[in-house]
């Protein structure tokens, strides 16, 4: 089942989330309703603060990407309670969109190595040190648990230039393909 995205202004992602819990309800199928949003949204990663649920869960499938960045091919996976632990200090920047601030990509610097903690759907650990590209996405996802969108990344004044595309989200002026939660009371 297709999932609305929360878009920027709604306040669920702004809340750092909880961990799961193994007796979480439905959770397979919430992982499977998670690759069902992101695909017909077009993404390659999906958190689960971005369909209203303020839980430590991840779906990321990097493959579409995989041509132009070759540690991405055939990376499909469910990341809970995911951890990182930076390996690689030294930052790289590149442009990042996020399908809850729908038409906008901005420059965001990141490292491009980590090592990522998580458990899979049947809550078995896994660790793996990613890097490039697949750690990009990871890292991006995984702000989504902590409350932060890639935009509290880049400059304040990068930022204010952006505000009126911002305010055109939450006031819902802004079109999107795939369905959709304003903030709110925002929306005119």
């Amino acid at each position: 089942m297709k999932l609305p995205v929360y878009l920027y202004g709604h306040p669920v992602l702004r809340k750092q989330s909880e961990e799961v819990a193994a007796d979480y309800p439905d959770l397979k199928k919430l992982v499977e309703d998670m690759f069902e949003t992101m695909y017909y949204s077009e993404g390659v990663g999906l958190a689960a603060p971005q369909v209203g649920k303020n839980i430590r869960l991840v779906v990321i499938d990097a493959s579409p990407v995989g041509e132009q960045f070759p540690e991405c091919e055939g990376r499909k996976f469910a990341l809970i309670n995911p951890r990182i632990e930076v390996l690689d200090g030294e930052a790289v920047t590149r442009g990042e969109g996020c399908l809850s601030v729908p038409g906008l990509s901005e420059n965001v610097s990141r490292v491009e190595k980590i090592r990522l903690h998580w458990q899979d759907e049947d809550f078995n650990e896994h660790e793996e040190v990613m890097e490039g590209f697949l750690a990009r996405i990871v890292q991006h996802e995984c702000d989504h648990l902590e409350g932060k969108l890639y935009i509290d990344r880049i400059s304040p004044i990068r930022r204010q230039l952006l505000k009126s595309k911002l305010n055109s989200i939450v006031t819902g002026r802004t079109h999107c393909d795939y369905p959709v939660k304003y903030a709110p009371g925002k929306r005119k």
